[in-house]
């Protein structure tokens, strides 16, 4: 549906480098990344609103990359929607079919099913500013789908938008997904939001693409400690490796293989990691005694940092967990996790 090739974009001091990306017809595919990755550009490029120096950009197999915005079967949505204020929420969703040649029987049935799957028809009168955040967000879904687009761009929808809007927005884009054929392509900075909406995934930073993969791939075997860090593998250690060991400053850790390379790094996420006040007598291979030196909340959980010979180590628990183990800074307590667990690169 999407090919990206070879894809180069000059802009000031930000360069977008050797893009190359294919995504799957009606795949819900998202663009991960810090701010400034570069994840906005890629996507306001496929739109055409952003020239293409090098390279090419194909939608459905036609060569799009010298089309304008309108040629190419692609809508946008931006997180701060973009509606018309002073056109009604119906006009505001209407407003892109008079430059498509729809039908009218055609037009009316995508404005009913749309208005019904978002929730929209109480609010046709109504004027944006009289809409809440998530809202405003439904309507311009609705405008952007009622033209029927192969593709649709989506940059950052739900980042504007309050706990209880976004959940109930994200879980509106799944079912939007599931009850169309159009290729939804979204960016976000957001992990979760990624686990909870799409198969596959591209990780980018500094203008270029360092991952792509499925979600679980991405997750739970990073290609880099860039992409370690942004999935939240907080335990990144360099290693060096001997046999079916690795060594962290001093401290050897069980792998139970041999790795490929002989000198890198190793990765363990924080929620593998059991805390215990005794040593544990179960297949986790590794278990080392250490003492808490640090304990922060982290809202559902709680974030343990444990020292053992110079190397700390983070581990996540739960509220009830921290109280059962009368865990506190100061104190001493064994860290476990299984060899499988360990991700090395």
């Amino acid at each position: 549906m999407i090919a990206i090739e070879n894809v180069n974009i000059h802009l000031g001091e930000f360069d977008l480098r050797d893009i190359n990306l294919t995504i799957e017809k009606n795949e819900f595919f998202i663009l991960m990344g810090p701010t400034g990755a570069g994840k906005t550009v890629l996507l306001e490029a496929i739109a055409g609103l952003i020239r293409v120096d090098t390279g090419h950009i194909i939608v459905g197999g036609r060569d799009v990359t010298s089309l304008p915005p309108e040629k190419r079967g692609i809508s946008i949505v931006y997180q701060d929607y973009s509606l018309f204020p002073h056109l009604t929420v119906r006009d505001n969703i209407t407003y892109g079919l008079h430059f498509h040649r729809t039908p009218k029987d055609e037009a009316d049935k995508r404005f009913d099913r749309l208005v019904d799957e978002l929730d929209l028809a109480h609010l046709l009168h109504r004027l944006p500013i009289n809409l809440s955040g998530g809202e405003n967000q439904r309507v311009a879904l609705a405008r952007a789908l009622i033209v029927n687009p192969q593709v649709l761009l989506l940059d950052e929808p739900l980042s504007a938008l309050d706990p209880g809007f976004r959940e109930e927005l994200r879980k509106g884009l799944k079912k939007l997904h599931q009850h169309t054929d159009v290729t939804f392509l979204m960016v976000t900075h957001d992990f979760s939001e990624a686990l909870s909406l799409a198969d596959r995934a591209a990780v980018m930073d500094g203008g270029r693409i360092k991952q792509v993969g499925r979600m679980k791939e991405i997750f739970q075997k990073p290609e880099s400690t860039f992409v370690a860090d942004f999935v939240g593998m907080k335990n990144l250690f360099t290693a060096r490796f001997r046999g079916t060991r690795a060594a962290i400053n001093g401290l050897e850790v069980e792998l139970g293989r041999s790795p490929e390379n002989g000198h890198g790094y190793i990765a363990i996420r924080p929620e593998d990691i059991v805390l215990s006040r005794e040593k544990l007598h179960s297949s986790m291979r590794n278990s080392f005694r250490g003492t808490v030196t640090d304990v922060t909340d982290q809202g559902l959980y709680y974030e343990v940092s444990i020292a053992v010979e110079g190397v700390t180590f983070k581990s996540l628990i739960t509220k009830s967990a921290l109280f059962d183990l009368e865990m506190g800074e100061g104190s001493e307590i064994f860290l476990s996790f299984k060899a499988t667990a360990i991700h090395t690169f």
